[in-house]
């Protein structure tokens, strides 16, 4: 065996094991996810990250869809196409790829009854500057508003309602040059 050809082996043994153990880029679940711990397993061991950008929503005790129409929150259920979920964020990340010099980005959002307070969805993306960071975390943020397959429904003092798509969402996504028509 040539010098330094068992010690090359063994570090491309070593990149494959690696690429065959890379977690998931979409997660969907019902409990709580660890954020530090999601951003240490992206970010894990490469040296070209200069930049991680996370967004972390959260369910809020309030919908405010006009001033007329305020109302207090109890929890918030929501519910997914199983596969069909999983399949449309990836494509998202995909089109972030496409759009951003960006290294990597994980999706990880809830599903179930929760509430106020309690994590929703966290994206996090990494890359060599920050802006890029910045732009990609937001596009994939507005893309997932308008565009995965997820419907909510709210528990509020006067009953039990499905949360309706807004203008607002479709007008953030508009801005990447992208048309939805979700609101009525």
């Amino acid at each position: 065996m040539r010098p330094g050809a068992k010690l090359h082996f063994s570090l491309l043994l070593q990149a494959v094991d690696a690429m065959s153990q890379t977690p998931p880029r979409v997660r969907i679940q019902h409990g709580a996810f660890n954020v530090s711990q999601e951003i240490a397993e992206l970010q894990a061991n490469d040296p070209r990250v200069g930049a991680v950008c996370t967004f972390l929503g959260t369910v809020r005790d309030r919908n405010i869809q006009s001033e007329a129409h305020a109302a207090s929150v109890r929890s918030l259920e929501l519910e997914h196409y199983p596969g069909m979920t999983e399949k449309s964020i990836e494509a998202m990340i995909d089109e972030a790829h496409g759009r951003f010099d960006m290294y990597g980005a994980r999706v990880v959002h809830r599903i179930g009854v929760l509430a106020p307070t309690e994590q929703v969805v966290l994206v996090v993306v990494t890359s060599a500057h920050r802006g890029e960071s910045f732009q990609a975390c937001e596009f994939l943020m507005d893309y997932l508003k308008t565009q995965a397959p997820f419907w909510k429904k709210e528990s509020t003092p006067t009953g039990v309602h499905w949360v309706d798509a807004r203008v607002s969402d479709d007008a953030a996504l508009a801005r990447w040059g992208i048309q939805a028509h979700n609101a009525g």
